[in-house]
């Protein structure tokens, strides 16, 4: 069966240059594993190709998963200037252990600036937040993905992470490139059985109660938040507009 759907993907390289056929890809790719959505997509889908990352919780999983496909592939960071110093370290271990090809992009204003300007936009209510991300997280994307030229984009989104992905498919077409989302279906229990399968580490605030890991001043951990929808920007979103980039 398996061996079916790999030639059935195989064969739809010239439709999906074509932008067709997206929903018979989404079907196919739901039928393979993991590893072979991520080889399958770099053989079929528009170079060039990139990977984001935030480096957290359970970020080691699809960087290796990717890496081990295309070691040199671009690993696009965006650096608020605000992640947890635990994080900072997590990417350079991670980097080292995997030998990634890492990006990192930035605001064109420093934290430092903004504050002087707009203040602590993060204590400003949903607004504010919004604009905190726009200026931080959604504008450094755009131009990281302008800059790299990217046509394909792998992330590690999966539908149980929050009710905003629930719908979420292994591949999605938006704004003239695509999302391949290789780990879509993944529970928390696949993504520690790789963890533990491949001996990848978690982030080193995930044994700290930290299961949603982001800027430190909009980031608390389960106890403090009391339940999921808290863990982030004090409960007024949950998603940051990264990937609507």
């Amino acid at each position: 069966m398996k061996a079916a759907v790999h030639r059935w993907v195989a064969g739809l390289a010239s439709a999906i240059d074509g932008g067709q056929e997206l929903e018979g890809l989404n079907s196919a790719f739901a039928s393979l594993d993991a590893p072979a959505r991520v080889a399958k997509a770099f053989d079929i889908l528009p170079g060039a190709h990139v990977v984001s990352s935030s480096f957290g919780a359970q970020a080691a999983v699809m960087l290796h998963l990717v890496t081990r496909v295309r070691p040199e592939v671009p690993v696009v960071l965006i650096d608020t200037g605000y992640l947890f110093p635990e994080t900072y370290r997590f990417v350079d271990q991670l980097t080292e252990r995997l030998g990634l090809n890492i990006r990192v992009y930035r605001s064109d204003s420093s934290p430092a600036w903004q504050e002087t300007r707009f203040g602590k936009l993060w204590e400003q209510g949903r607004d504010g937040i919004e604009r905190y991300n726009r200026l931080n997280k959604v504008e450094p994307m755009e131009r990281a993905l302008a800059d790299l030229g990217a046509q394909t984009w792998f992330s590690g989104l999966r539908r149980q992470q929050t009710a905003t992905r629930r719908r979420i498919l292994p591949i999605e077409h938006r704004r003239g490139r695509y999302r391949v989302h290789p780990l879509f279906d993944w529970s928390d229990r696949d993504v520690g059985g790789y963890l533990q399968a491949h001996d990848l580490p978690y982030h080193p605030l995930w044994a700290k109660g930290y299961l949603s890991i982001g800027d430190w001043h909009t980031t608390r951990p389960i106890t403090e938040a009391g339940s999921e929808e808290g863990l982030r920007f004090f409960g007024l979103k949950r998603e940051c507009g990264l990937h609507d980039a």
